[in-house]
């Protein structure tokens, strides 16, 4: 079959005022290179706002992905405002979908929506094309004698190595080849995915699938020695929810690159790293650790139910400078009970650890949808939700740049809130001038 896979072009999120490019979308990446493998003959198209419009009138199927709530506009108008052949196959899939499968069915009349893991399942629709009968599909929501049914869920895979590598051939190479993204260097380097999942509850991260899956280190070592052989890359960034779960996956992905001589960077927990694994990570050449902070209050990350410490940040960050690997900081200001004194914590905190900090990213708090904090509206005195009155169904506004919206609480505590986020923005501009852009305040 002749098979269109769609995305909404999504642009960094600590770089998002620079209109600087995020990684590649590697869910369609991995479902392209599935569908090839099986003989189907696939186009990727990128969209955004203002540039949605496509012909699709000489494909069979067509696959649209949300990756998040704040794209799910992009997509629809797309869906709505495109030209089709005759019946062809309309799929959806993505992250927003997982959470909302009946209401994207609704609001996109696709054939099937995807819920959980997508490449088998997508190979199953595509053999369903025909027929247009889905009831032994696992995984899907669709109409059924005109109302919306779920299939039994899908299975996990329990070896994601047999997956074939992200067809990163249907994309351009501007869009997956970057320099000035590896900490402070300008190395030509790409993105990769090493695993799938994180486990951790945090109530303010929309993460549909919570049991973690592994590549291993000679899946890892393929990728990479193909890309340092198809476009000369010299450094790598993992994009993975939470890399550094599972020690002894993480020090078999180094033990399998380290005579490749990349430099390289992750994302992790401040809990789950140890003075040992560190070591191991550097002699592989780690080069940055993105570490979720998240807030210096101990009332606020027991809230947020994060399970960590001060303690635990004050380790990781100690550790990491002196294995030789830089640091870098995610920080969340605003979350539900955030005021002026638990953003001085943070600050505090934040002052403490400047002199083995590298950079910084200040995001503000969204009640992003599939959130613990956005099932439970009343539990946070939450606004804007979609399952309160007089919701004005844009889903664009829950996105995290730079977002100023009065999400919960009194005017009181909003105001509290902006004042304390006033205060930690202009400390981490003086702290960290080049790495840190502070946001304008719309108009």
């Amino acid at each position: 079959m002749r098979v269109a896979l769609v995305y909404p072009e999504v642009l960094d999120l600590a770089r998002f005022k620079e209109q600087r490019k995020e990684f590649p979308p590697f869910g369609v990446l991995y479902l392209a290179a599935t569908a090839e493998t099986a003989g189907h003959d696939v186009t990727v198209f990128k969209v955004s706002l203002g540039d949605h419009v496509r012909d699709f009138t000489t494909f069979e199927a067509i696959a649209f992905t949300i990756p998040s709530s704040a794209t799910y506009g992009i997509i629809r108008d797309c869906r709505r405002d495109s030209s089709y052949g005759r019946d062809p196959l309309i799929l959806v899939g993505g992250v927003h979908p997982n959470f909302y499968p009946e209401q994207t069915l609704a609001d996109l009349e696709p054939d099937a929506v995807g819920i959980g893991e997508g490449e088998d399942t997508f190979l199953e629709l595509l053999a369903c094309a025909d027929a247009r009968n889905f009831d032994d599909v696992a995984g899907i929501c669709y109409q059924r004698d005109g109302r919306p049914v779920r299939t039994m869920p899908r299975t996990l895979m329990r070896d994601i190595d047999s997956l074939p590598l992200p067809a990163r051939h249907l994309l351009p190479t501007e869009d997956l080849v970057m320099a000035d993204r590896l900490s402070s260097t300008d190395l030509r380097m790409a993105h990769v995915m090493f695993s799938r999942g994180c486990p951790f509850p945090c109530r303010f991260c929309a993460a549909s699938q919570t049991r973690i899956q592994y590549r291993s280190g000679a899946s890892a070592r393929l990728e990479l020695a193909d890309m340092v052989d198809q476009y000369g890359i010299e450094g790598f960034a993992i994009v993975d929810d939470n890399f550094i779960v599972n020690k002894n996956k993480v020090r078999d992905i180094c033990a399998h690159i380290t005579d490749l001589g990349l430099k390289w960077s992750a994302l992790s927990r401040v809990d789950t790293v140890d003075e040992r694994l560190l070591a191991d990570m550097t002699a592989a050449g780690c080069l940055e650790i993105k570490y979720g902070m998240e807030s210096g209050s101990p009332s606020l990350l027991k809230a947020m139910r994060k399970n960590i410490t001060a303690d635990h940040i004050r380790r990781a960050v100690h550790w990491s400078r002196t294995a030789g690997i830089n640091v870098k900081l995610f920080v969340i200001h605003g979350y539900p009970g955030e005021d002026l004194t638990t953003t001085a914590e943070t600050m505090e905190l934040l002052a403490d650890l400047a002199p083995d900090i590298d950079r910084v990213s200040l995001f503000r708090f969204v009640p992003l949808p599939g959130t613990y904090v956005y099932d439970h509206p009343a539990e946070f005195a939450l606004r804007h939700t979609s399952s309160q009155p007089g919701w004005d169904g844009d889903w664009s506004q829950y996105h995290i740049h730079h977002n100023h919206r009065h999400w919960w609480g009194t005017d009181e505590q909003f105001t509290a809130v902006q004042t304390g986020y006033e205060q930690l923005s202009a400390m981490v501009d003086s702290l960290w001038p080049e790495r840190h852009h502070p946001p304008q305040p719309s108009t």
